[in-house]
């Protein structure tokens, strides 16, 4: 074959693998999230089980006059030590602070020895001082997909669901797959 049909050849297949490059990335794509869901009296870590109960009696600290949603939460340090956290509100919003936040600031600022975060429970309360469920909202998951990516290993996320049961994220990242990263 000679160079000039070579050179012809090869542009072509150029331009093919281009094309399928760009309907590759024009494809259809999903994301799949794992997690799992125990009986909060069923849990197989009886930490967890604690570290949620912790997080109970932190939403009962809550200063939430103005949504009456009181939430808790409290995050477990490498050595065991767990901190808690609510959510307290200001009347110059959004100047209040949520739980999760309030836990992971004060570990930070209290334990500058251990960095290190393995879970953080989340609980809410409604107005009538049920439990229900909560969820990490998009500022805090963000905040605690830094705290995870800092540490250099996952921090399992424990959120309580209503009937006394609770939903267990592996990690931060099964959260907010689409973090800022630095």
């Amino acid at each position: 074959m000679g160079s000039e049909k070579k050179r012809v050849l090869r542009f072509w297949k150029i331009c093919l693998y281009l094309q399928w490059e760009k309907e590759k990335r024009n494809m259809d794509k999903e994301l799949v999230i794992k997690y799992q869901e125990f009986d909060l009296a069923a849990m197989p870590d009886a930490g967890d089980r604690e570290l949620v109960q912790m997080a109970v009696g932190a939403a009962d600290g809550a200063y939430a006059p103005y949504s009456h949603f009181h939430v808790g939460a409290a995050l477990r340090l490498a050595d065991g030590t767990v901190v808690c956290g609510n959510n307290q509100e200001n009347g110059a919003y959004p100047s209040g602070l949520c739980a999760e936040r309030t836990a992971v600031f004060a570990a930070s600022a209290q334990r500058r020895d251990v960095q290190s975060y393995e879970a953080l429970a989340i609980v809410g309360k409604n107005q009538d001082g049920r439990l229900c469920e909560a969820s990490p909202c998009g500022a805090c998951r963000q905040v605690l997909m830094e705290y995870e990516q800092r540490q250099g290993h996952p921090m399992r996320v424990l959120c309580y669901l209503s009937g006394d049961r609770v939903r267990v994220f592996p990690s931060v990242a099964s959260l907010l797959p689409f973090s800022f990263e630095f």
